[in-house]
């Protein structure tokens, strides 16, 4: 279970600060000082807390004093009449000795205090998710982005190229419009591309009330693993013991017993020690007749004892407390059962998507280097004259569309892993100092958005084979390699 820890908020009238540059860990921990959801939890849960003393109070002793004064007549028939002020101090000590319902409050009183860290934990692993989403979605927003542009430039080129051979009598006019509206998808798809990038950024905003212009990029070479352990269902079994609202739903159900057993015990009796003292100055002058020995009516009494209080009839009011009570506990438990089933659903889905994702982020990758050849293919057949304009757009959009599904899939796999901890209950602040060690300060949307290849993989993507000259792979000039993928990523 994570620890509680307690930030300090900060009360801003502004919209926040600007901040040029920000990673992973900067935005998590401006997220601590500013959001609000969690300062709110936070007083939640101390609020909470305080259900404890409350009741224990109940079970220790209970001291009071008071004095007053008086102005007081008196009049008896045959004695005369008198006026007189009075005035008297008091004291009283009451130590319950049994008292069934206030202990079985008291208990109860413990799972809420516990359950209420517990739910403040959650808050902070929520927060965790709540800005690794925010943040990686802005990378992806501007890793789509840069698709879109590199996706513009291509289908703008195509247009030049349709409107040359239109104009040379090597194509017909539907070659233009074809390429004219291809450009035009692809130009409402990239200022689509810009708004969502913008409202990303908003989401980061709410949390931090910092305005963020540029955030680390994470890099391609982060290695994509399976969860660890490997076994499906050691992840059930930790999730089963460790998850957090799993955890507070079965403190609800412990609550709502002792609960239960309060209401049955209030038809027991009450037992309470007392101690009291009084003391009195006073009273009536009716010419002695009051007292003979006391004529200025001064009082002192004191005394101690046990007292025992046996309920009998309240009207229905307890039968009917009981049977509530009973419902309640009735209640949280199948809650935490449905809460239990909830947990073991989302684990073995979240372990089985990480798993899969590990092979389709590699099977995406290779999707990009299929279609860079099809493309390149396609537009090699269309200049020969055997393939027309609408195969080569659309050999474009493929080309594309695998960019933007790769990069989709590999922050799905970050945020998707996170999850996955945090069902298991082990999600901590750790994991994003972690996955911050794979962030890049320099990285560049518009020449990043692509992975890096090697060299088999370049060869395939420009239907090249590899050269096998030892003294062209020693010479002192760049590689071929080298040369062919920044050619292919100026080509996107």
């Amino acid at each position: 279970m994570l620890r509680p820890f307690y930030v300090a908020t900060l009360l801003v009238v502004t919209s926040g600060h600007v901040a040029a540059q920000a990673d992973l860990m900067t935005v998590y921990q401006e997220a601590l000082l500013q959001s609000a959801d969690l300062a709110a939890a936070q007083a939640d849960s101390l609020a909470r807390q305080e259900a404890l003393p409350q009741a224990r109070s109940l079970l220790l002793p209970n001291i009071a004093v008071g004095a007053g004064v008086a102005r007081e007549r008196l009049e008896i028939e045959g004695l005369g009449s008198d006026t007189y002020n009075t005035n008297y101090y008091q004291a009283n000590l009451t130590q319950p000795l049994f008292r069934a319902e206030r202990w079985f409050n008291y208990q109860a009183a413990k799972s809420i205090s516990a359950q209420a860290q517990v739910e403040f934990s959650a808050t902070q692993q929520s927060l965790i998710i709540e800005v690794a989403d925010a943040y990686f979605n802005v990378l992806r927003a501007s890793d789509n982005l840069a698709t879109a542009r590199a996706e513009e430039d291509a289908f703008e080129r195509q247009l030049d190229q349709a409107r040359e051979r239109f104009e040379v009598g090597l194509s017909a006019r539907t070659d233009v419009l074809e390429a004219l509206a291809g450009y035009d998808t692809a130009r409402a798809t990239r200022l689509t591309a810009e708004t969502n990038l913008t409202v990303s950024y908003q989401a980061l905003t709410r949390l931090t009330l910092t305005d963020y212009e540029n955030l680390a990029g994470i890099r391609h070479e982060m290695p994509i693993m399976p969860p660890l352990p490997a076994n499906l269902q050691e992840w059930v079994d930790t999730a089963a013991m460790q998850n957090l609202s799993l955890q507070a739903s079965r403190l609800a159900v412990e609550t709502a017993g002792d609960t239960l057993r309060s209401s049955k015990s209030a038809y027991l009796p009450v037992v309470d020690a007392f101690a009291r003292y009084n003391n009195s100055k006073g009273g009536a002058d009716l010419g002695g007749a009051l007292s003979a020995t006391n004529s200025s009516g001064d009082r002192e009494q004191a005394s101690i004892g046990i007292e025992v209080t046996v309920p009998l009839f309240t009207g229905g009011a307890r039968s009917s407390q009981v049977r509530e009570s009973s419902y309640r506990l009735t209640q949280s438990e199948r809650l935490s059962e449905a809460r239990l089933r909830e947990v073991v659903e989302s684990t073995r889905n979240l372990f089985r998507t990480v798993t899969s994702s590990v092979e389709e982020v590699e099977a995406r990758r290779q999707a990009i280097i299929s279609a860079k050849a099809a493309r390149d293919a396609t537009q090699t057949g269309y200049e020969v004259g055997t393939r027309n304009v609408v195969d080569v757009l659309e050999s474009e959009r493929n080309l594309f569309r695998a960019v933007r599904d790769y990069n989709t899939t590999r922050y799905n796999y970050i945020i998707d892993t996170l999850r996955l901890k945090q069902a298991a209950g082990t999600l901590s602040p750790q994991d994003l100092m972690e996955l911050s060690e794979w962030l890049d300060p320099n990285y560049d949307p518009d020449r990043d958005f692509i992975p890096p290849f090697d060299e088999e993989e370049v060869q395939r993507m420009t239907m090249r084979r590899p050269s096998m000259n030892r003294m062209e792979m020693d010479s002192n000039e760049p590689s071929v390699p080298d040369a062919d993928a920044q050619r292919i990523r100026n080509s996107f």
